[in-house]
């Protein structure tokens, strides 16, 4: 400590430190990694913070800060990882956050009273493979651009220096890197196997419209978590692209529609929740979907294993496909019988119409009903 422009990790993480932080930090310009988290520190995050241009690692989660995020902090360029989950800070997620730190793989915001739009600016994170802004104040819609997120395109592993760095003691050699993730319903701490976990969870905010077609290009994302907003319309018919999802909840919302189809052919998938919408119809068949819990579909008029109710054809009917009845005048019209009073109509007018207004016609007509008449009495009278 009596040398700190040459420290390159701090860990204080996990202690009883309280009080404010110092703006002292402009002495500590090599430093690579630094954990405060899991602490009582308050008060807001001091601008001199902003000089650390060699940080890579911020863990300042699990405390009582409050405040804005510091504009200093863009000036932190080689920022691989800022955790400020679990604090009291506010305002609007900063959008120099996707300007300027481009090299970001982990950013979590869960847990604070950030508001606003998610910003756009965000998307030219294309290394980014943990977004976390669960449980804010966010509105507004998830924003189309989300497919720009390239790491999380594709199931392949990036390989990030630091997380092959370890701190050696005498007795044994640990990765100094770990990340308390949400996953599959439950909080995981990875460490080893950081690099290879890509998720997004914006579940617990405030957002609306649907859900982007956009996202369900992310083929190696694995969890995927937009719970507890105001989201409504279908859920997109290509959700079947996301091969290497494992969880998806998209509970207590206002989805409609059925149940696409490709869903089925997420082998992959073990947790899905999709209770507390407006969805309609069968739950699509597969061994992932017929084995979860009933209790994942409930709050829907949906039919089908796992749910006690059987499908009849009307339950599996989409509304779309209903028989409506057209309506005329404010009063329901039978097109059955309609159908009938113009074909009386266009009938008569085929036979007797020319009879009507051709005289020659009307002419040779009668006198052909003459000569058949003639022959018609002189069949009876052979008759009798």
């Amino acid at each position: 400590m009596n040398e700190p422009k040459n420290m390159q990790f701090l860990n204080l993480g996990k202690n009883l430190l309280s009080g404010k932080l110092s703006n002292c930090w402009m002495m500590w310009k090599n430093l690579y990694a630094l954990n405060l988290g899991k602490n009582n520190f308050t008060g807001s995050i001091p601008t001199s913070i902003g000089s650390l241009v060699s940080l890579s690692y911020l863990h300042l989660d699990n405390n009582r800060f409050s405040g804005k995020l510091p504009s200093s902090l863009e000036n932190c360029k080689q920022l691989v990882t800022i955790d400020v989950a679990k604090n009291d800070f506010v305002g609007s997620i900063p959008s120099w956050i996707g300007h300027r730190l481009s090299s970001l793989v982990i950013l979590d915001l869960h847990s604070n009273n950030f508001h606003g739009h998610i910003p756009e600016e965000l998307c030219s994170l294309t290394s980014l493979q943990i977004l976390d802004l669960s449980h804010n104040k966010l509105f507004g819609s998830i924003p189309k651009c989300v497919h720009n997120f390239s790491a999380m395109a594709t199931s392949n592993s990036l390989d990030y220096p630091f997380y092959s760095f370890q701190r050696s003691t005498e007795y044994s050699s640990e990765p100094i890197e770990s990340q308390l993730v949400a996953i599959k319903g439950k909080y995981l701490e990875y460490s080893t196997t950081l690099q290879l976990v890509k998720i997004i969870d914006l579940s617990n905010n405030n957002l609306s419209g649907e859900i982007p077609e956009e996202v369900m290009h992310l083929k190696g994302l694995q969890s995927l978590d937009l719970s507890f907003n105001n989201l409504i319309g279908r859920i997109p018919e290509n959700i079947g692209d996301m091969g290497s999802v494992e969880s998806i909840d998209f509970s207590s919302n206002q989805l409609s529609g059925q149940i696409p189809q490709s869903m089925s052919s997420l082998t992959f998938l073990s947790r899905l929740n999709l209770s507390n919408n407006n969805l309609i119809g069968k739950i699509p068949s597969s061994t992932q979907l017929q084995s979860l819990d009933a209790s994942n579909f409930f709050g829907n008029k949906l039919c089908g294993p796992p749910l006690i109710d059987n499908c009849t054809i009307k339950d599996v009917q989409p509304n779309t496909e209903k028989k409506e009845r057209k309506a005329f005048s404010g009063v329901d019209v039978d097109w059955f019988y309609v159908s009938m009073a113009l074909g009386f109509v266009v009938g008569f007018w085929v036979v007797l119409g020319p009879l009507l207004l051709n005289k020659q016609w009307r002419f040779l007509y009668f006198q052909f009903l003459d000569h058949l008449g003639y022959k018609l009495r002189g069949l009876v009278a052979q008759t009798w």
